[in-house]
């Protein structure tokens, strides 16, 4: 039976929500159409701002602003594709994560975007909160999103992995030696929008055209290649929490002159293509030049230094986008959240323990009925 569903993303970069509206049936997921608004600077600049110790004042005024940016999103996306409410079956929300602290004694994923706000606006059922149940289990709550990976990879093959680049790099690989896995590898556009917002006055480096006029730093990359997350194995996920600004800049001030800025630039790039090349490597049991296809997604596959980077990096796989299996790279990680939200509707559970680290399986999320 033919069914739609919206999948709401806003991911660690506070760009903006990402909203589709995904055709499920018996073949292959269909987007019918797509829209990316971005946030108003205020939303932006309020978001950067929440932390542990912000007061409750401040993170209720920013659920609710998410909330309502989230149905603005929605109704934009039923303008587009010509369709009423009462056509879509339900919203997958993923939120705003403005805390992500997995494996500690008391782990946590918040999400904000109060999803009662967005089924009122909407008038469409609203699942949300994906996250917690899974961290309940014992999991890290995170990446989700590969689940939804290996049910598009079927197929396709084997040798296939999906990369999102987004604000974190994360991976999926449907035939590694033990089974499925998905993991982030670390840091992907989230430094590289910051230095250039701090430096250029900019959002992002646009095709990465200024990191391209720059040269690594060996002394830089070398020490921000020591961090151990990047050698820590599988289950594992990570945010701006740990590789932010304040990372970096611990970094470069232990170098014994500044450097440039675009040389920075050059060597975030080249660290992000290196640790998700070291993390392939490592999930398929040998080396990084083995023949393979890599599909990637997420805002990074616009970057055209970041691409170029990551086959060099990668020589011997064919390095392609999401496009390639017919679902547009910019819009995969909302239509993971569609299929989420289906897969809560139906009962079946959305995690894969062999990715979240959980105890077991389990339906994730709560429902918000319109």
């Amino acid at each position: 039976m033919t069914k739609r569903f919206i999948g709401l993303m806003a991911g660690t970069s506070l760009d903006g929500v990402d909203a589709v509206l995904v055709r499920f049936g018996n073949a292959s997921p269909v987007i019918e159409a797509a829209v990316s608004r971005p946030y108003p600077d205020r939303i932006r600049h309020t978001l950067r701002a929440i932390g542990a110790g912000s007061p409750l004042a401040d993170v209720v005024a920013a659920d609710q602003a998410v909330a309502d940016a989230f149905g603005e999103a929605v109704r934009a996306l039923l303008a587009e594709a010509r369709q009423t409410a009462e056509a879509v079956t339900a919203i997958g929300s993923h939120g705003q994560t403005v805390w992500h602290r997995p494996g500690a004694p008391k782990a946590a994923s918040v999400q904000i975007g109060d999803p009662s706000r967005i089924a009122e606006a909407t008038g469409i059922t609203t699942v949300a909160d994906f996250r917690r149940r899974d961290i309940a289990a014992g999991g890290e709550g995170a990446p989700l999103a590969p689940a939804f990976h290996l049910a598009i990879l079927q197929g396709q093959g084997s040798g296939t992995a999906v990369l999102n680049l987004g604000g974190i790099a994360n991976l999926t690989v449907g035939d590694a030696p033990g089974g499925p896995i998905g993991f982030d590898c670390g840091p992907a556009n989230t430094l590289m929008d910051r230095w250039t917002e701090r430096h250029l006055g900019e959002r992002y480096d646009a095709d990465g055209a200024w990191g391209a006029g720059g040269a690594v730093i060996p002394e830089l990359l070398e020490r921000l290649l020591a961090d151990p997350f990047f050698r820590q194995p599988p289950p594992k996920s990570t945010g701006p929490e740990r590789f932010g600004p304040d990372w970096l800049d611990d970094h470069l001030a232990a170098l014994p002159h500044p450097p440039a800025p675009v040389d920075v630039q050059a060597t975030l790039a080249d660290l992000t293509a290196r640790t998700v090349a070291d993390a392939l490597s490592a999930s398929t049991g040998g080396s990084a030049a083995a023949p393979g296809r890599l599909l990637v997604c997420g805002g990074g596959v616009h970057n055209t230094h970041l691409m170029g980077t990551l086959r060099r990096h990668l020589p011997g796989w064919q390095v392609g986008s999401t496009e390639e299996i017919g679902i547009d790279p910019d819009f995969v990680e909302a239509a993971a959240f569609a299929w989420l939200a289906r897969e809560t509707l139906a009962g079946r559970p959305g995690n894969l323990p062999g990715v979240t680290g959980a105890r077991r399986p389990v339906v994730l999320g709560g429902i918000y009925p319109a």
